[in-house]
């Protein structure tokens, strides 16, 4: 596993073989990330033989790296889905990304699954002053979508996060914050007390038809299975055919910092995750008590110098927080997440028996805990809830256009921010 806060403080890992036989299942899931994990439990309940596929270790990519937050909501973001597809088909949508949320709840609480410490609330903060916009966002999203949330003045906000860089905020009591490693390996667990297997460093090389089955090849064994689902995310490749195109490998980077004491009252003084609203946004939480959780900045390049990534990130934080100068970082990571150009996932049925699950950088892991659900009531024939995603699948990403775009975009959506903040604070 790679070095991370979440490595260093996650269970015990049970031994996994890797795939050296030809085996036979009813579902094969390639990628044990949230989604795919997700997935599996919700099949092996409906009594399906599942079989995993990683190619690397149980949450090894994004779902085991990130920043641990599950809020409700899509990247896209409700209004830009609205405006695509109606407010009936934004209000289904939202629905689901919220019962994402419960989803994740639930499973903590009755798996009893150890080590996920969920904390609650998420706290969205404005840098500018425009209390009207997140009054507005607040009626909206009640009238609207149903959802309740709660409006921060300055001084409530100032309160929380002592820092003079933000202004009016937005608190959801019903979103969390948790250890999502520790989350995936108690899935996991819960999957193999069920009719599951997880087979690791397992890559899928290929994939074919013979008749109704589909037969998946790693570099020792066969998975033969009726039903194939793809949850791989951002380190996915050609051998994922179609899919491969249809999402960009975005990185994004965290950082931890040493223990801060009594000092950390001195930053934050609240128990909520936190981020702002721009459209790079940075996002953190307290973790251990007094260390500070940091994430943020999203690029093509996988950056693996970790002293490099430690020097932005710090300088993001001491740009919110001048009091955190003097703090040294502890840990630093990046991780590539599947992000599709239309910000939302890539799910539904690509052929008979083939099914998409991926693409959910940037929303969050409701909602990969909603598309593992989706596709198993699919795959069961329990639901057709999969198609409220059809809009957005299989778009082509551009190639590698796509990733001269995406990071021009990145690029200028940091200036508009910074262009945004000066003219609205002057």
């Amino acid at each position: 596993m790679p070095t991370t806060w979440y490595s260093q403080t996650s269970l015990p890992r049970v031994p996994r073989p890797s795939l050296s036989t030809d085996e036979t299942c009813d579902v094969c899931i390639i990628g044990a990330g949230i989604a795919g994990l997700t997935a599996a439990l919700e099949l092996t309940r409906r009594g399906k033989r599942v079989i995993i596929l990683e190619a690397h270790h149980i949450a090894w990519g994004a779902s085991g790296r990130n920043g641990g937050v599950v809020s409700p909501g899509w990247a896209e973001g409700s209004g830009a889905i609205r405006k695509k597809l109606g407010l009936e088909h934004a209000q289904a949508l939202f629905n689901l990304s919220a019962e994402g949320v419960e989803i994740v709840r639930h499973n903590i609480s009755d798996l009893a699954l150890p080590g996920c410490d969920p904390a609650p609330g998420t706290i969205r903060v404005k840098r500018y002053d425009d209390s009207a916009s997140v009054k507005s966002h607040i009626e909206s999203m009640r009238r609207d979508f149903g959802y309740e949330l709660n409006y921060l003045d300055t001084r409530q906000v100032r309160e929380r996060a002592h820092t003079q860089r933000y202004y009016q905020g937005i608190e959801d009591p019903k979103a969390l914050h948790f250890h999502p490693l520790n989350y995936c390996l108690g899935l996991a667990l819960a999957i193999e007390t069920g009719a599951g297997r997880i087979f690791e460093q397992s890559k899928m090389l290929a994939w074919h038809r013979e008749g109704n089955d589909c037969i998946v090849q790693t570099a020792e064994g066969t998975v033969c299975c009726k039903d194939l689902v793809f949850c791989a995310g951002g380190y996915g490749g050609p051998e994922l055919q179609k899919l491969s195109r249809a999402y960009l490998p975005i990185a994004t980077y965290v950082v931890l910092t040493e223990r801060l004491g009594d000092g950390i009252k001195k930053v934050l003084d609240s128990n909520a995750a936190f981020s702002d609203d721009r459209r790079a946004s940075d996002y953190y939480r307290v973790v251990e008590g007094d260390r500070l959780l940091w994430g943020g900045r999203i690029t093509t390049r996988n950056e693996q110098d970790e002293k490099a990534l430690a020097t932005m990130l710090k300088a993001d934080m001491v740009a919110v927080y001048p009091q955190l100068a003097p703090v040294k970082i502890e840990l630093a990571w990046s991780g590539l997440m599947g992000y599709a150009s239309h910000k939302m996932p890539n799910l539904g049925l690509l052929e008979p028996g083939v099914w998409a699950c991926t693409s959910f950088g940037g929303h969050g892991l409701n909602t990969g805990s909603i598309g593992g659900r989706v596709i198993a009531e699919a795959v069961c024939g329990e639901s057709t809830r999969y198609q409220l995603f059809k809009p957005y699948l299989l778009d082509w990403n551009g190639g590698p256009f796509g990733l001269i775009a995406a990071n021009a975009i990145y690029r200028s959506l940091k200036l508009m921010d910074f262009v945004q903040e000066r003219l609205r604070n002057a």
